[in-house]
């Protein structure tokens, strides 16, 4: 999947800053607990009972870790909630015991024995009452803190997710008015179905009811976050057989599309006509040579498969990269902000074509009232 991000300094790609904050975690419980911040530090770092407080900053972090990378994504979020729960009283178990030999260690270092040392007894019954109190609460109170900030980072990251996407939307709606209303476009497309109309009545007609429909979707049916990926390959139908009035003689335009695609799919609206404008756009002006645009569109369930290539001349190689004046990186970043991981993006350029392959994983459309009153 596309990734745009610059490379993260090492201390935070292994998130090491972790490591700091489990301490200062386990150093605020000890300091509640023995109610002497000075006192805390000193049988945390200054004595024995460093191995003890070791134990209670690795296990109840490892069970946290284990908890939301592991048993939350495999189970919680797929609703598997009996196994989770499940799964999760043993990891909290398995904490808790593990905690326990931090005790022997500590009281094995004081030159003691646990015994002495804590009253914890060495057979399983003394396990059992030492790690059902104070590593049982600790490690539910990691696991409860490790959820609180995980629930909080993902609520925060879908607020300002949200928030990109609604200046996006604003953003690209003014792009897409500045030139989805061309004049260039307008006024060619207006002249070809002017003089077809002396030439050949009938195809005046059917150009001008595309011509029409491509006006009326820009203007109606795109307003929505999605819309039916019926009506926006019919808008890109549209909008190829104007563009071929408009072109040469010597452009060949190859479109095929694979039909039998649910009618209940969705796609955001311009997605897919960024690329096939661009073709356009940037498409060679041979006069002696081979002037061509190649564009397949497959769906299979909900996966979306779009190949567009172009032939491109050596003058004009370098612009090509530019998509409708909106710039690479601002198509992917739209593509980002509206299908983020459920993308592939491969831009192909070589001396004589530009090809760009785009796989998206499309979702069931969601009818909101406009769109009921369109259809209507």
């Amino acid at each position: 999947m596309s990734d745009l991000k610059p490379k993260q300094h090492w201390f935070i790609r292994y998130k090491l800053y972790h490591i700091p904050f489990w301490m200062l975690y386990n150093y605020v419980l000890w300091a509640l607990y023995t109610g002497s911040a000075y006192e805390a530090a000193h049988e945390m770092y200054f004595s024995a009972l460093w191995v003890k407080a070791l134990f209670y900053t690795i296990f109840p972090a490892f069970a946290v870790y284990f908890n939301l990378y592991f048993l939350i994504p495999r189970y919680l979020q797929k609703g598997q909630y009996g196994l989770y729960i499940f799964f999760l009283a043993l990891i909290i178990i398995a904490s808790s015991f593990l905690i326990v030999p931090g005790y022997f260690v500590s009281a094995w270092l004081a030159g003691s024995n646990a015994k002495n040392f804590f009253g914890i007894t060495s057979d399983l019954n003394g396990f059992y009452n030492a790690a059902k109190t104070e590593p049982l609460k600790s490690t539910i109170a990691a696991i409860t803190l490790g959820m609180s900030i995980k629930l909080t980072k993902n609520w925060i990251e879908t607020q300002r997710r949200q928030q990109a996407l609604e200046k996006e939307k604003l953003e690209t709606e003014l792009k897409f008015l500045k030139y989805q209303f061309n004049p260039h476009f307008l006024f060619n497309s207006i002249n070809s179905i002017f003089f077809l109309i002396h030439k050949n009545p009938d195809m005046a007609s059917a150009s001008l009811a595309k011509f029409s429909e491509l006006l009326r979707h820009q203007l109606y049916e795109c307003n929505d976050q999605q819309i039916p990926l019926n009506k926006e390959i019919a808008y890109l139908e549209n909008f190829i057989e104007l563009e071929k009035l408009r072109q040469n003689e010597n452009l060949a335009v190859n479109f095929n599309l694979e039909e039998g695609y649910s009618p209940g799919i969705g796609i955001a609206p311009f997605v897919l006509m960024t690329f096939v404008e661009n073709a356009f756009k940037h498409v060679s002006k041979h006069k002696k040579e081979s002037n061509w645009i190649n564009i397949d569109l497959v769906v299979t369930g909900l996966q979306l498969h779009l190949t567009v290539g172009n032939s491109i001349s050596e003058n004009g190689s370098h612009e090509v990269i530019n998509y409708g004046g909106i710039g690479l990186k601002n198509v992917q970043r739209r593509l980002d902000l509206i299908y983020p991981g459920q993308y592939k993006l491969d831009i192909q350029k070589n001396p004589e074509s530009f090809i760009v392959k785009l796989e998206l994983q499309l979702s069931q459309l969601e009818i909101s009232p406009s769109s009921q009153l369109i259809a209507e």
